[in-house]
């Protein structure tokens, strides 16, 4: 079974770049048709899906998001990671990384616990 972890600082400030890694285990992230993703929920509000990255290294993120993501890989360490620069208070959130095995979500059937991120100075 695939599982997900994710892993980064908790206390970010202001302006600063917000960067988060995605550990999976059991699974390969160059298996083709696997998406991987990232997406965030501020608290009290709904999930908003931030990016992603296919199995084949391509991306793809939420347009119109201020502080701008990157998203990229590395398959030696089964690991994907998340970059947000500039960032803001209103980035605080609780960050999630998820599997869909077959594209784009939001089928995403494999999630990491999720780790709460804090934009504070």
């Amino acid at each position: 079974q695939v599982q997900l972890q994710e892993s980064g600082p908790g206390l970010v400030k202001p302006s600063q770049t917000l960067s988060l890694t995605c550990t999976v285990s059991g699974g390969s992230i160059t298996t083709t048709k696997n998406y991987w993703s990232w997406i965030r929920q501020p608290s009290g509000k709904g999930l908003e899906w931030i990016g992603a990255i296919s199995y084949d290294g391509t991306t793809y993120y939420r347009p119109s998001l201020k502080s701008h993501p990157s998203i990229s890989r590395d398959p030696s360490k089964n690991q994907f990671s998340l970059q947000l620069s500039s960032v803001a208070p209103e980035d605080t959130a609780v960050y999630y990384c998820a599997r869909d095995p077959g594209g784009l979500g939001p089928n995403w059937g494999s999630w990491g616990q999720g780790t709460r991120v804090t934009v504070s100075s």
